[in-house]
């Protein structure tokens, strides 16, 4: 009966996530698989006898690989216009000294190219990766040398990530510290505070007249004239003895008092008609508008205090451009406030609701890209295949975030349950196509595969650190996360988390994982074709 029951798809499918949710939670000195023991099940399946469709797995690849574009494209963009070029260039190094050790060890040891992109995926634990290396071989031999590759991957750049600071002789608190002072500098908190109207310069003038917004970048809330509370417009008149209450960085608010006057501790009550309220954008038709387009002061005679996006707090410039979910705090007349509300929208429930629409069109315009091929020369064409088309359009579509009436944006908790399954539907897939295999390939070059598969692990992590510190001046923390990026090992960064109390690793993770998931599918594709 169950041998019967392991021939059905769907309870072999879920015995295995089963099986292999049981592994990957099994630790050995703070270390574990996670979900990727569902390939290590999969792969013992396989070699029983047991069978998952094609098609299960590439529909769990395509659900996969979209959900990571969304999600990194924003930051995959942004990283190319930030300051983070140093980060980028470790990333592309990382990439490309682990293909060109492996493209070196293929002709040393006379392995196939089918072995060697799973090797390098497995050493670079890059599951999309792996993905590219099946789609463009049609081998199960590069899902056997992933899994020989795999372990060392996970458990190499944890243990390099724990012995860089000793290599590196730095302390990571005092570098956590210093670093968190420049991050501070970049994004400056902001404070509210209360002037008293005593530069003449200032008497008699309106806000516009003396360019408040302009002149200090802080925004001023509320106004007392007299016994008189109100929330200021631009054509708001100032007085001497005037008080406003207005919000910024601390240069903003030095700023304003060099503008205004005289600073004041506390801030200025609210009359019994004016509330501060905050605001979920989750209107449709105001997301990627400038928030001057909005044009709230002059039309609903409400102020904009500051946005949160990401747990930061952000100065309302004029020329911001809100995103989904992005959160104003807005301070007005109550009867005006419900106008805003309507507005912006302030609905929770569209946040985490999940509209299927942009998925699945989404998906149908990268797997259309995929089909397109190339034309360098009349030997040289390349086309992007089903992973490259789909990553492509969905890091494109993720950075625009809205074309008319559709937003290409997805929740955290829904890209989050989309990209377990896929990438649970995927492994399971690859798995027990090559478990059938496994044995004899694992006995007859196994060894082999282990070994190539630990120096392409290590070659790169050691090239970037060396880069890191002597030609490009990277701090240690940042060399963390980029290391871990670049080598697209989420256990690696955990472990970098762990070891100082600072954000810097992620940040640094965020910008170089797309870019190192890019590059080494671009990368794969064309080891894959010309060797």
């Amino acid at each position: 009966m169950f041998a019967q029951l392991l021939q059905s798809s769907y309870f072999s499918l879920f015995l295995m996530v089963a099986l292999g949710f049981m592994l990957g939670r099994i630790k050995v000195k703070g270390l574990s698989l996670d979900v990727s023991a569902v390939i290590f099940i999969a792969l013992l399946f396989g070699h029983f006898g047991v069978f998952i469709p094609k098609e299960l797995g590439n529909f769990g690849l395509v659900l996969f690989i979209f959900t990571i574009g969304i999600q990194a494209g924003p930051g995959f963009f942004d990283s190319f216009r930030s300051k983070g070029k140093a980060l980028i260039v470790i990333a592309m190094l990382i990439i490309a000294s682990a293909c060109v050790a492996a493209v070196g060890l293929k002709f040393a040891f006379g392995m196939d190219t089918p072995s060697i992109v799973g090797l390098i995926s497995g050493a670079l634990t890059s599951t999309p990766g792996l993905a590219v290396a099946i789609d463009c071989t049609n081998s199960p031999l590069a899902s056997i040398a992933y899994g020989v590759a795999y372990p060392f991957g996970v458990i190499g750049v944890i243990l390099f990530v724990k012995l860089m600071p000793k290599m590196w002789r730095v302390d990571l608190q005092k570098e956590a510290e210093r670093l968190e002072a420049e991050r501070r500098g970049q994004y400056p908190e902001l404070a509210t505070c209360m002037f008293m109207v005593t530069n003449q310069l200032a008497f008699g003038k309106s806000l516009r007249q003396i360019n408040v917004r302009s002149m200090t970048g802080a925004v001023v809330s509320r106004l007392k004239h007299g016994d008189d509370i109100v929330i200021p417009q631009a054509d708001s008149v100032l007085h001497e003895g005037d008080i406003i209450q207005a919000v910024g960085s601390d240069e903003a608010l030095k700023q304003m008092e060099l503008l205004i006057g005289k600073r004041l501790e506390g801030e200025l009550p609210l009359h019994h008609t004016q509330e501060v309220v905050s605001l979920l954008l989750t209107n449709k038709h105001a997301v990627n508008k400038m928030l001057g387009e909005l044009n709230l002061q002059y039309r609903y005679s409400c102020t904009v205090t500051r946005v949160r996006r990401s747990g930061i707090d952000i100065a309302p410039s004029p020329n911001l451009v809100l995103k989904f979910g992005d959160k104003l705090m807005v301070a007005g007349e109550k009867e005006d406030l419900e106008d805003v509300t309507k507005l912006l929208g302030n609905d929770a429930k569209k946040v985490s609701d999940t509209d299927f629409f942009p998925i699945a069109m989404g998906i149908v315009l990268g797997v259309l890209f995929g089909k397109l091929s190339i034309s360098f020369s009349d030997s040289f064409s390349f086309s992007p295949g089903l992973t490259g088309g789909v990553l492509i359009v969905a890091l494109i579509l993720g950075a625009v975030g809205k074309t008319g009436p559709v937003l290409w944006t997805m929740s955290g908790a829904s890209n989050q349950l989309l990209r377990q399954l896929g990438l649970l539907l995927f492994l399971a897939e690859v798995g027990t196509s090559a478990g059938k295999n496994l044995v004899e390939t694992f006995q007859e070059s196994g060894l082999l595969m282990f070994g190539v598969g630990a120096i392409v692990t290590l070659v790169p992590m050691f090239s970037a650190m060396l880069v890191g510190r002597y030609l490009l001046k990277i701090s240690p923390l940042d060399m963390l996360g980029a290391i871990t990026g670049g080598m697209t090992s989420t256990p690696g960064l955990v472990a970098a988390d762990s070891m100082a109390d600072s954000n810097v690793p992620s940040v640094a993770y965020a910008t170089v994982y797309p870019i190192a998931m890019v590059f080494l599918i671009l990368f794969i594709q064309i080891i894959s074709m010309f060797f």
